[in-house]
């Protein structure tokens, strides 16, 4: 893929995830799930009304903000309510959070790009990524999830354009990077989860630098007969794999055969992640703890400015408490209570918005229960659910690089009967390393969580598995294998087709009754 297709693929998937979260962003005149909370949080920024927060208050910044600015501007202020504390159109306190949403998938593709320079698994992040339905139903609406994703992912990108840059250049963007990070933990503290993984990654490539410190460790390095003997065998098949690439670029077929086909790699190949050992501690604590702790300090400054009941350390004990007594993960504490297990294969999500009319022509129902059974002909559901085949293809993908990379050691340790590191990792076996890592920094640390947790709380892992899964596909279509091509063109249409299907329960559009139960697989979905 050249360049000029890049970016018009860039541009096309921007402009997709642009119309599907603007599309209709008026369509239900009342406060939709948390909005009863984030909206008139953010409107109570720009009322002067003092109120306790459970969160950071920096999505309430940004939501108070949109507000302020869509009230100015002349038009979409068709339906308004009072819902908020202020006369207000549910435009203006939606708006800022569908365009942030929007760049999502961009940031996603961006991340990719810097971790392989591969333009075609830029592209398939950024589409996988802006076909998904929570993202999309998190987007639409006045919450904040949203905001810890972009601002984390934001210092994830900063990073390795950090790592791919020297001196002067690289300090600019390592103090972004802080900010991103801290930007996110000041939306919730879960964000700190991103800049551990940040931290995890670092330490794993340390720790790989230290072996390779150390070649004539017997307990690490193979012996030098072993390791002349497999040059010998790594030199023969690289010379096979340049001769089938000749044949194969005079028939005009690409012969790209990814890591876990082939063991013949390119020696230009390149990640900013093999820089990694190039950061010291001290730049690490700087850079990606001093940054982000001063930036997280200074977002309360005007909480604690409007609302002066708690100081700074009192606040930060008042949320805590109020997390530590929302009870246990049970339906008898919020009926969508999940689990952290029960979110890979997406087996609880939940409803933020149910209504029932008796005919398309009816006025969108607003607030009230809904219709009694049998009387509702039109459903209008808003389900806060990921793109189901994406979430599953995306889990097998991210188990898969769990297994290249055991593979990678168990296989060395069966044959010589001691553990063994590559001289020099791969480009995928970064990729792999820093995808697992990064899953398992946002998802492992809810193992120990005991509070009521809801689907939406993996939204910071689950681009991981994004990312995975368009590694996976991107690897299928550069095979030299027709068969794996194919199989990579399979999980892109299911996904594409998975997508469309289930939009209509991501973007509230009306349903019938059957309709609704042909999306709904299973009985824990509803």
């Amino acid at each position: 893929m050249n360049k000029k297709w890049f970016r018009i693929g860039m541009v096309s998937v921007f402009i997709l995830s642009l119309a599907l979260r603007f599309w209709g962003l008026e369509r239900f005149n009342t406060l939709v799930f948390d909005e009863v909370y984030f909206a008139k949080f953010g409107n109570n920024y720009l009322t002067h009304t003092p109120f306790f927060n459970a969160h950071p208050p920096l999505s309430q910044y940004m939501i108070g903000i949109g507000i302020w600015i869509g009230s100015h501007i002349p038009f979409w202020h068709d339906s308004v309510n009072g819902l908020t504390g202020s006369l207000r159109s549910p435009w203006t306190y939606r708006w800022l959070n569908a365009l942030t949403g929007s760049f999502i998938p961009v940031v996603v593709a961006a991340i990719a790009y810097q971790l392989s320079y591969r333009r075609t698994f830029a592209i398939l992040a950024g589409l996988f990524t802006a076909c998904d339905g929570i993202f999309l139903v998190e987007s639409r609406y006045a919450l904040s999830n949203i905001y810890i994703v972009i601002f984390g992912l934001l210092g994830h990108w900063f990073l390795l354009l950090a790592l791919d840059n020297q001196n002067r250049r690289r300090s600019f963007w390592l103090v972004f990077a802080g900010i991103g990070f801290g930007a996110s933990v000041g939306t919730k503290w879960n964000g700190l989860w991103f800049l551990s993984g940040a931290y995890l990654i670092w330490i794993v490539a340390w720790v790989i630098h230290l072996i390779h410190s150390f070649p004539n460790s017997k307990l690490f390095f193979r012996s030098p007969s072993s390791e002349q003997e497999a040059g010998g065998r790594r030199q023969e098949a690289e010379g096979r794999s340049h001769e089938a690439e000749g044949r194969s670029h005079e028939a005009g077929v690409s012969t790209y055969s990814p890591s876990f086909l082939s063991s013949s790699l390119s020696p230009s190949s390149q990640t900013p992640l093999q820089n990694l050992t190039q950061l010291n501690i001290f730049q690490m604590l700087f850079y990606l703890g001093i940054i982000p702790a001063f930036i997280y300090s200074i977002i309360w400054i005007p909480h604690l400015q409007l609302d002066k009941t708690y100081g700074f350390i009192a606040v930060h004990q008042q949320i805590l408490k109020f997390h530590l007594h929302l009870g246990g993960n049970s339906p008898n504490v919020h009926p969508y209570c999940a689990a952290w297990y029960k979110w890979p294969l997406m087996t609880r999500p939940m409803a933020y918005y149910y209504q029932t009319a008796e005919s398309i022509t009816e006025p969108l129902p607003v607030m009230g229960p809904p219709l009694p059974a049998g009387a509702g002909q039109v459903i209008y559901d808003v389900h806060a659910m990921g793109n189901p085949f994406l979430w599953w293809f995306g889990v097998a993908a991210m188990l898969f690089l769990v297994g290249m990379l055991v593979s990678q050691v168990v296989i060395p340790w069966v044959k010589e009967k001691r553990f063994s590191m590559p001289a020099t990792l791969s480009v995928d076996t970064w990729i792999a390393l820093y995808l697992v890592i990064n899953y398992a920094a946002n998802l492992l640390p809810w193992v120990k969580v005991t509070r009521c947790v809801f689907i939406y709380h993996y939204m910071c892992a689950v681009v991981f598995v994004f990312l995975a899964i368009a590694w996976f596909v991107d690897r299928c279509l550069c095979s030299y294998y027709q068969q794996l091509r194919a199989l990579g063109v399979t999980i892109t249409f299911i996904i594409l087709a998975a997508f469309i299907f289930w939009m209509p329960i991501y973007l509230g559009l009306p349903l019938s009754p059957n309709g609704y139960k042909l999306r709904m697989w299973f009985n824990s979905w509803i």
